[in-house]
């Protein structure tokens, strides 16, 4: 399932767009961003992520209008010295996803995209990520599923899903910015909207590479992931 690890000894130039326009619904409204995690907003523990991973060059992140000065603030107060733009997210994570990846700079030859949410990637999946897709165009962290799968008709158990052809996808997905451009402006052109940015890309014909990811790389969605989060955080400290 997972490519081969492989690097290579130079990068194109890389930029992380960090997508950060949700909602929060399932958190009650209340921005699980700016919640703290062990003494820190979520965000921030993301933003810094990839300020100290070596293969990414540039930060984009993509919020929010009413979210743009605060996580501005934010990012200055954690030196996240890489950040070079907060811009307005769309309507739909597709959207959102677009606006971020032409606010890259100019010269960026991958994206890697990564939810905000998910502050705990490590400095090894990211970088995994990055020179994959350096040398196949898109690439994208993935865990195996643990849990039995079912297929449900009529409210019944239909069928058993294999479990070792399953995986679950994380972020960052990484892919030559030109190929998710494409992508996401034919999305648009359909009025198709992915929760996925992998699926942009699979839509166009292009294979994405499955890399290494991590349980501990989880996405915060529920008050119950704070806590799951912190005891990660701990584990590593000890």
């Amino acid at each position: 399932m997972l490519g081969k690890r492989k690097k290579k000894n130079t990068l194109p130039a890389v930029c992380a767009v960090i997508v950060a326009a949700g909602s929060s619904r399932r958190m009650g409204g209340e921005n699980k961003l700016l919640l703290p995690l062990a003494g820190t907003p979520v965000l921030a523990h993301t933003l810094c992520a990839f300020e100290k991973c070596a293969a990414i060059r540039d930060i984009v992140l993509v919020c929010r209008e009413q979210d743009i000065l605060p996580y501005t603030e934010l990012a200055q107060n954690c030196g996240v010295s890489k950040l070079r733009t907060v811009t307005r997210g769309g309507d739909s994570r597709t959207a959102s996803v677009l606006a971020g990846v032409q606010a890259a700079p100019a010269g960026t030859a991958l994206v890697a995209v990564h939810d905000g949410a998910r502050p705990l990637v490590s400095e090894a999946i990211i970088t995994e990520a990055v020179h994959a897709a350096a040398e196949c165009g898109a690439a994208a962290p993935v865990v195996p599923v643990k849990d039995s799968i079912k297929r449900i008709a009529d409210g019944c158990i239909a069928a058993d899903v294999p479990r070792d052809t399953l995986a679950a996808v994380q972020t960052p997905q990484v892919f030559e910015r030109a190929l998710l451009l494409r992508a996401l402006e034919a999305a648009q052109a359909d009025g198709t909207s992915f929760t996925d940015d992998c699926a942009a890309v699979e839509a166009l014909g292009h294979a994405v590479r499955a890399t290494h990811g991590s349980y501990q790389n989880l996405k915060i969605t529920t008050p119950e992931d704070i806590p799951v989060a912190e005891a990660l955080l701990q584990k590593e400290a000890d």
